[in-house]
């Protein structure tokens, strides 16, 4: 990471690009940081102003909450302290959820929305799959294994159903690997941490999103986040959604290019055509 500023409540985030179009806020995956997008960084603030933020608790994010731990916060607050008054929110699985509750809760804030398989508390049933990673990871961290519950990860977030480990960009998987490492030595401790939740929570309230929205879903991600994905899309007005046969919960890093190519497309004209 270079050039990292931090907030006064210690969220880490970078800024770069031209300012002089409606900025572009990267809200990074559960499993993630700030450093997913950097295959996008370069390209993005050569031609765009941009800001992609560390949660806390991820990245160098490292200052505990005073209080509930609340992303939705943190990122309004972040904005805020930058002078963001409107922008272009871009959110990956857990950071989706953020996305769509800070539009929820800022509607005046968000311009438009990208929710690149939409997860965290957007998520409306514990699927077989998904409650299969839960248990893997949960036994992990009991028996104080973190090398198995970052794999608990690796194997349901990076690699997806009906793909085994060799299969996937050995790179991805290491780039995953570290990030997701990093939160957990992180957030050690922070048991003690309350949560603080959207009540009524986001499902709940889709149809009353102002942002025009896009849905991106990977084929081969959890049936949970599939369903998420149709949720999200039938449930907030005139989204748009579209579907990548080739990949699992993590397209913007699976297929950078493509990715990057969408979200300009979607800036410029609304075009879910990618």
């Amino acid at each position: 990471m270079t050039s990292t500023l931090h907030t006064p409540t210690g969220i880490a985030y970078d800024r770069g690009g031209p300012r002089d179009d409606l900025p572009i806020v990267l809200i990074h995956a559960g499993v993630a940081d700030r450093r997913m997008w950097d295959p996008q960084w370069s390209a993005l603030t050569a031609e765009r102003d941009a800001v992609r933020l560390d949660l806390r608790g991820f990245g160098e994010s490292t200052e505990r909450p005073h209080g509930a731990l609340s992303p939705v916060d943190d990122v309004i607050d972040t904005l805020a302290g930058i002078g963001l008054d409107r922008c272009h929110l871009v959110g990956a699985s857990f950071g989706a959820g953020v996305a769509v509750e800070v539009a929820l809760t800022r509607p005046e804030l968000v311009d438009s929305l990208l929710l690149s398989a939409p997860g965290g508390s957007l998520i409306a049933e514990a699927t077989p799959d998904l409650q299969a990673f839960f248990d893997a990871e949960g036994s992990a961290l009991a028996g104080d294994d973190l090398d198995a519950a970052v794999e608990a990860n690796l194997t349901s977030w990076v690699d997806g159903r009906h793909r085994e480990p060799g299969e996937v960009d050995p790179r991805l998987r290491d780039r995953v690997r570290e990030m997701q490492r990093r939160a957990f030595d992180v957030t050690a401790d922070w048991d003690d941490i309350e949560e603080q939740e959207l009540d009524p929570p986001a499902l709940e309230r889709l149809a009353e999103i102002q942002a025009r929205t896009m849905v991106l879903v990977g084929a081969l991600d959890l049936d949970a986040i599939v369903d998420t994905a149709r949720r999200v899309s039938d449930g907030i007005p005139d989204a748009r959604r579209v579907d990548w046969p080739d990949t699992a919960h993590l397209p913007s890093m699976e297929r950078p290019g493509d990715f990057l190519a969408l979200l300009r497309s979607w800036l410029r004209h609304g075009d879910a055509a990618y």
